[in-house]
């Protein structure tokens, strides 16, 4: 089988997201739903990252030590919000970023945002998954034994360690969010690094894994910006958070342990 189809569990997810939502939103629809962007648009981030460490470098030698140390960090509070972080669908995006935005964001209440966000994952996960097969580079747990946060599979195994998918998406969200409540942009930014941090935290990814998602996120959205139907959409999300903002009660006590969390790096 195509290792593209088979994909990782991030791209599967995102695209499983992406459907649904988009289904949602233009029901009844004739057709799949679509991303914003083509084959002929997606950003080449094989041509855009650096290569993946090779083995022996002092890159891999970084990513591995890091592996090592961060394995102390299960059963911590640091532990549980990267186990929390594993969900990618918009739902769960749009609840790990309501403290950073600072109100609760459901796809109930915000529903255009829920759909933009549905639409940009089919971006992210179908672009994550053609870099992640030219890298094949594997994840710290099968070089060095240790603990991860989620249970092994053949499914998360077979899919290649660099970009992270989760940091992509992780930073494409913030960097959106931060255009759409830019008062904001410091704890979003924030919420969005740590989302991709999770990832070393669990033991999945590698240091450099994560910061190559980063710079895939980066360019993700700024090609998003050249869609005109992705700048109408950003606009009315915009307006729909700034009318749900009017209406934020008392930020509850758990947004200040999660601020404290993402404080901290991973390592």
């Amino acid at each position: 089988m195509d290792r593209r189809v088979m994909g990782a569990a991030l791209v599967v997810a995102l695209a499983a997201a992406g459907m649904a939502v988009a289904q949602q939103a233009a029901a009844p629809a004739p057709s799949l739903p679509m991303g914003y962007l083509t084959p002929q648009t997606w950003p080449d981030a094989a041509r855009i990252l650096a290569p993946a460490p090779a083995t022996g470098s002092s890159r891999e030698a970084r990513d591995q030590e890091v592996f090592k140390t961060t394995r102390a960090s299960e059963g911590s509070p640091r532990w549980a919000l990267a186990q929390n972080d594993v969900p990618t669908l918009p739902q769960a995006m749009l609840k790990n970023f309501s403290c950073a935005v600072g109100v609760e964001l459901t796809p109930q209440n915000a529903p255009k945002l829920n759909a933009l966000l549905g639409r940009v994952g089919l971006d992210a996960g179908r672009q994550v998954a053609a870099v992640k097969d030219v890298f094949k580079r594997k994840r710290p747990y099968l070089i060095t034994e240790g603990n991860i946060c989620v249970p092994r599979s053949d499914s998360l195994a077979a899919s290649p360690d660099y970009p992270s998918g989760h940091a992509t998406w992780g930073w494409s969200i913030g960097l959106i969010l931060a255009e759409i409540a830019p008062d904001r942009a410091t704890p979003i930014l924030a919420r969005g690094r740590a989302y991709g941090e999770s990832r070393v935290i669990c033991g999945v990814h590698t240091v450099s894994a994560v910061e190559a998602g980063r710079t895939n996120g980066g360019a993700l959205v700024a090609t998003l910006h050249g869609d005109p139907q992705f700048r109408a959409d950003l606009e009315a999300a915009r307006t729909e958070i700034a009318a749900l903002r009017k209406t934020a009660t008392a930020e509850p006590a758990s947004c200040a342990v999660e601020a404290e969390l993402v404080a901290k790096g991973p390592h």
